[in-house]
């Protein structure tokens, strides 16, 4: 018997504007390679991903601030389309929450795991996560959400400065606002003048303790729950290299073991009841040595294809292989396994990798994506250059037309706290 059933198509979808996203990549040649056609639900446009000689069909999406009914009917559009019932990957926040929202409208044209449906946006709120954190037993660093600028300024002096400021709901920050999801704050005023934009940012703003970063601090967690709610695939790693430096998203990470880790997400992951796919990011605490949870994205995150084990199953297939009643192989943990952003670390990508090493755009047997990435990358950086020297000189610079939503370089599920 295969691995996947290959029967069954896949549907990918994202909504996020961001073309430089390799978790999508991923998700494509992992089922791809599988031979499972897959269909991808985004907006591509200038994206490597569209030249992956693994996309069945691309298919336009929602706009970034669809509503539950707008993102339904894509999905019945795409579903008519398609002809057959498909496993659906939500690639980013807002898609797996409405997905869980939408389960009893999208079967039987969509498989998706079994949950409570509110369960994906509780997790994926950061001011909810933090309840749940206590709830459940699991360290989170000492959170206030205050409801005024002058109690955000009061709470930012209480946790002690600096402070990490997170929006609850990243994924409704207006695209252009200049808001980030999550930033580390140095004064009170700046908390003060933050919360100022409440209304602008779409959900409350929340303080954290700041953990500092350090040697063997942040690491994250990559898994799928089944059926049984058992958590498979996936495992521990720890991040070598973030961008920007101790700020951002996974440019080099390294499937590495750690029992304390593992026990706390599948703490989590049995106490709340959750299926399906999920991404968590942990800091230890320099002083304690506990390891605190400080983002649960219940979806895959970018550098899923880290935890490819020794059967090749990795948590996009290991939701495939579940949903379509095909049995979850046992395969041994790749430990010491790296992933590379090769734009984000090119030194890295070019080092030697004793312990084995997937790239996030390059592939040889898909060359395209690889390709485009490096053209696409040249034109944002030498454009954000160009914008820089001008204002320097004072004088105002051309923007390049518009391709696609250029992301900031801390995303959301990479942040400066994690």
């Amino acid at each position: 018997m295969s691995l996947l059933d290959t029967r069954v198509p896949a549907v990918v979808l994202r909504i996020d504007r961001n073309p430089f996203h390799h978790g999508t990549l991923g998700a494509v040649r992992s089922l791809g390679r599988a031979g499972v056609d897959v269909h991808v639900v985004a907006d591509c446009t200038g994206s490597p991903v569209a030249r992956s000689r693994f996309v069945r069909r691309l298919h336009t999406p929602p706009p970034p601030d669809a509503s539950a009914d707008a993102v339904l009917a894509v999905l019945r559009r795409v579903a008519a389309q398609v002809g057959r019932p498909a496993v659906l990957v939500p690639m980013d926040d807002a898609t797996a929450i409405a997905a869980a929202r939408l389960r009893e409208e999208l079967v039987p044209s969509y498989l998706l795991p079994v949950m409570p449906s509110a369960l994906p946006e509780r997790v994926a709120d950061k001011a909810e996560l933090a309840a749940v954190c206590a709830s459940v037993g699991v360290p989170h660093p000492r959170t206030e959400v205050p409801d005024t600028p002058a109690r955000a300024a009061e709470d930012a002096l209480r946790l002690g400065l600096p402070v990490v400021a997170k929006w609850s709901r990243p994924w409704l920050l207006p695209a252009g606002s200049g808001l980030r999801s999550t930033q580390v704050l140095h004064t009170a005023r700046e908390a003060r003048e933050l919360h100022a934009r409440t209304a602008e940012a779409g959900s409350p703003l929340l303080l954290q303790a700041y953990l500092p970063p350090g040697t063997d601090r942040d690491w994250f967690f990559h898994g799928y729950a089944d059926r049984t709610g058992t958590v498979r695939a996936g495992g521990p790693g720890r991040k070598h290299l973030s961008w920007p430096r101790g700020a951002g998203l996974t440019a080099v990470g390294r499937w590495t073991p750690n029992s304390e880790v593992t026990a706390l997400a599948e703490r989590i992951t049995g106490e709340l009841g959750y299926r399906g796919i999920l991404d968590l990011d942990f800091r230890r605490c320099g002083a304690t040595g506990r390891y605190h949870l400080l983002d649960f994205n219940p979806r895959p995150g970018a550098q899923f294809r880290l935890f490819t084990d020794s059967a090749g199953l990795d948590v996009v297939r290991a939701l495939h292989a579940d949903l379509t009643g095909r049995p979850l192989p046992d395969g041994d943990p790749v430990t010491g396994r790296a992933f590379v952003v090769e734009n984000y670390a090119p030194l890295a990508a070019l080092r030697p990798a004793p312990g084995g090493r997937e790239l996030a755009w390059w592939a040889g047997d898909d060359r395209a994506p690889g390709w485009a990435m490096w053209a696409l990358w040249a034109r944002h950086v030498s454009g954000r250059l160009r914008r820089r020297l001008g204002a320097a000189a004072g004088v105002p610079a051309q923007r390049p037309a518009p391709r696609a939503h250029t992301p900031s370089l801390t995303t959301d599920n990479e942040k400066a706290s994690s």
